[in-house]
C-alpha cells in the first residue's frame, strides 16, 4: 500500500458523503433543519446520521428497518417531483435515490464486495442472462445462491434478461411464449420465457426480481412499439404469476414491473395502467438510454413517471451519466443502474465534480495532484494523477481497480448529495451548481 500518501482533503459544502452505518446504529433520512457532522479518517469520510438527531419536521416518518421486512418503501422528504427515503428489505436498507453498481457476472468488475460497500452502495445488480449461461442458475443455487457465491450480503436486484437477449444474442426469435436465442458464448440454443426468467431469478436468490419484457428500439414504427408494449404487459402478468408461485422466495423478495412504450406518451400511459392493475412492489421505466439522447429521454420522463404509483419506488433502467441521473431525480426517479462507472474506469475515464477526465491524456503524466480535489475517496487521498496515468498507460490491473474504485465513490457521493439536497429542500440549487461545475472541465 505504499502508493498512499497523506494530504489535506478539501470538502465542498455542496457535497454530502455517505458510508455504511456503524454496528447497532440506524440510518435515518435527514429533514431540512438537521445538520450532519462529517468525520474524516485519513482515507475516507463518513457522514453519520445518528438516532439521537431525530428530525421533528411535520409528516416525518421513521423508516422501516430491515430484518423480517419483505419490502417497505418510505418517503421521508420531497422537493418538487424528487423524493428521498428508504427501502427496507430483509438483507438491509436501501437509501433512495439509489445507484446500483452493476455486477454482471456475479462481480462488480475490478472491485471486491467490501470495497463496493465502502463506496456507499446499498444494493447491486446481477444479470440474469449472463448468469444463466455461465455458470448456470442451477449451479449458482447449488452453491448457496448469488449472495453466498459472490460474498455480497446486502440486497441484489436482478434484471430479467430481456435486454441482453435482444442486444447480445444471435438469431433471437420472439414469440408469445418467450424469446428463443443462441448464446453469444457458444451458440447453444435457449428459450427464455417469463416463467423461466422468474425461475432463474429465484434460483439466483434475487431480492428484487424484474418482470420479463420485450424491448424494441425507439426508432421502430409505432405499430411495432405498440405490439412489444402489449406483449410486455401480457408477459408482466405471467411474470407476476410465476413469481408468486415461488413459495418461500416470493415471501421474502419483491417484484418490479417494467413500463414500456418507447417515447410515445399514450403507449407509456397504457403500459403504466396495465402494470398498476397487475400490481407490483416497484415500477421500472424501461426502453430508454438506448440511443435516443438526453433531451428525448427527459421529455419522456416528463410524462411517463406521473402515471406510476406515488407510493412505490421508480427505477430508471440502465441510466446513466451523472447529469442524466440528476435530471431523472428531478423528475421523480428513485433508483438507477449503469455500467458506466466501472466500464469507464477500466478504460481510463474518471468521473469528477468538474466533469469526465481521461487519465490517459499526456497532460497528467507529471501531475502530482489528486484525481479529483473535491473527492475524499481512498484513491483521491492516496494516489496522484501521474501514478494513475502510468498504471493505465502501462495496462496494469491496479489502474483499472483504482479508477473503478474512484468512480463508484463519485457516483455514491453524488447520490448522497442528491438525498441531502432533497431533504433540505434545495435540490434546484444543488442540481444547478452540479451542472455548472460538471460542464466546466476545470481539471
Amino acid at each position: 500500500m505504499g502508493w498512499f500518501k497523506k494530504r489535506p482533503v478539501g470538502l465542498s459544502p455542496d457535497l454530502y458523503y455517505s458510508a455504511p452505518p456503524s454496528p447497532g446504529r440506524t440510518w435515518l433520512p435527514r429533514a431540512p433543519h438537521v445538520r450532519v457532522g462529517l468525520t474524516i479518517a485519513p482515507r475516507r469520510a463518513m457522514a453519520r446520521c445518528m438516532t439521537d438527531t431525530l428530525p421533528t419536521a411535520p409528516g416525518f416518518r421513521v423508516p422501516a428497518t430491515p430484518g423480517d421486512t419483505r419490502f417497505a418503501f418510505t418517503i421521508a422528504a420531497t422537493d418538487g417531483k424528487a423524493r428521498t427515503g428508504t427501502i427496507a428489505m430483509r438483507r438491509g436498507t436501501i437509501r433512495t435515490p439509489a445507484f446500483m453498481p452493476v455486477g454482471t457476472a456475479a462481480t462488480v468488475k475490478a472491485m471486491r464486495p467490501a470495497e463496493v460497500r465502502a463506496s456507499g452502495a446499498d444494493i447491486i445488480l446481477g444479470n440474469t442472462y449472463h448468469l444463466m449461461l455461465r455458470p448456470g442458475a442451477e449451479r449458482v443455487a447449488a452453491l448457496g445462491g448469488l449472495h453466498a457465491l459472490s460474498g455480497w450480503e446486502r440486497p441484489i436486484l436482478t434484471d430479467s434478461g430481456g435486454y441482453q437477449v435482444m442486444s447480445l444474442s444471435k438469431l433471437a426469435k420472439v414469440s408469445e411464449e418467450g424469446v428463443a436465442f443462441a448464446s453469444h458464448l457458444d451458440g447453444s440454443r435457449h428459450m427464455l420465457s417469463p416463467e423461466r426468467s422468474m425461475e432463474i431469478q429465484r434460483l439466483l436468490g434475487s431480492d428484487i426480481v424484474m418482470a420479463f419484457d420485450e424491448l424494441v428500439p425507439t426508432t421502430t414504427t409505432r405499430d411495432a412499439q405498440a405490439r412489444a408494449m402489449e406483449r410486455s404487459m401480457r408477459w408482466a402478468t405471467r411474470s407476476r404469476s410465476g413469481f408468486d408461485a415461488g413459495g418461500e422466495h416470493a415471501a421474502r423478495s419483491a417484484l418490479f414491473g417494467i413500463q414500456q412504450g418507447a417515447l410515445d406518451v399514450e403507449l407509456r400511459r397504457q403500459s403504466a395502467q396495465a402494470l398498476v392493475e397487475i400490481g407490483f412492489d416497484g415500477y421500472a421505466v424501461g426502453g430508454l438510454a438506448v440511443g435516443e439522447g438526453q433531451e428525448a429521454m427527459f421529455a419522456c420522463l416528463d410524462h411517463c413517471v406521473g402515471p406510476l404509483p406515488v407510493d412505490k419506488p421508480r427505477y430508471l433502467m440502465g441510466v446513466g451519466k451523472p447529469d442524466d441521473i440528476v435530471g431523472a431525480v428531478e423528475r421523480g426517479i428513485d433508483m438507477f443502474d449503469c455500467v458506466l462507472p466501472t466500464r469507464s474506469g477500466r478504460n481510463g475515464q474518471a468521473f469528477t465534480w468538474a466533469g469526465p477526465l481521461n487519465i490517459r491524456n499526456a497532460r497528467f503524466a507529471e501531475d502530482t495532484g489528486p484525481l479529483d480535489p473535491r473527492c475524499d475517496c481512498p484513491v483521491c487521498t492516496g494516489a496522484s494523477r501521474a501514478y494513475l496515468h502510468h498504471l493505465v498507460k502501462a495496462g496494469e490491473m491496479l489502474g483499472a481497480m483504482l479508477m473503478t474504485q474512484h468512480n463508484l465513490h463519485f457516483y455514491q457521493a453524488l447520490m448522497a448529495g442528491l438525498r441531502g439536497a432533497i431533504a433540505q429542500g434545495r435540490l434546484t440549487a444543488f442540481a444547478d451548481t452540479f451542472r455548472r461545475d460538471y460542464a466546466s472541465k476545470a481539471f
